[in-house]
């Protein structure tokens, strides 16, 4: 059963997907980044500059490449080569989620985006995925807010 995460008051959400995935990266995973086409287009350019020590090989998923890429960046998770990790930066849940052996879910503060995200985590429930939550916010405070 997919491990379902998700992490909360991300005050920068493509600057905090990039350190996931140069975690993951350097962990030997399998990355997909699921988000609409915009998204996709401002990561796939944060990727490339985000850190001047860092190479994070990513493509499209249309990409002749995509096959041997580990870090795959998806607006659609159909024919996805791998099933390791996916990040999802959509405000719907992803179909096919529940191929993918851990699933992170990165939420900002924006109320749009904290009500997706409430919605999402109560249908993972009701289908009875295990849930861990991780207030980002409140961690980079130190404080109880957010």
């Amino acid at each position: 059963m997919t491990r379902i995460d998700f992490h909360s008051n991300v005050p920068d959400k493509l600057g905090y997907v990039c350190r996931l995935i140069r975690k993951a990266y350097g962990a030997g995973q399998k990355i997909v980044v699921h988000a609409s086409p915009d998204v996709l287009a401002r990561l796939d350019a944060q990727l490339w500059t985000f850190s001047a020590l860092d190479f994070l090989p990513h493509c499209g998923l249309q990409s002749p490449h995509a096959a041997v890429t580990p870090i795959i960046l998806a607006a659609d998770l159909q024919s996805v080569p791998h099933h390791e990790l996916l990040i999802n930066l959509h405000v719907d849940m992803p179909a096919g989620f529940a191929s993918f052996e851990r699933l992170i879910e990165v939420v900002g503060n924006e109320p749009d985006d904290r009500a997706a995200a409430r919605q999402r985590f109560r249908d993972y429930r009701e289908r009875g995925y295990p849930l861990t939550h991780h207030d980002i916010g409140q961690a980079r405070t130190g404080g109880a807010g957010a």
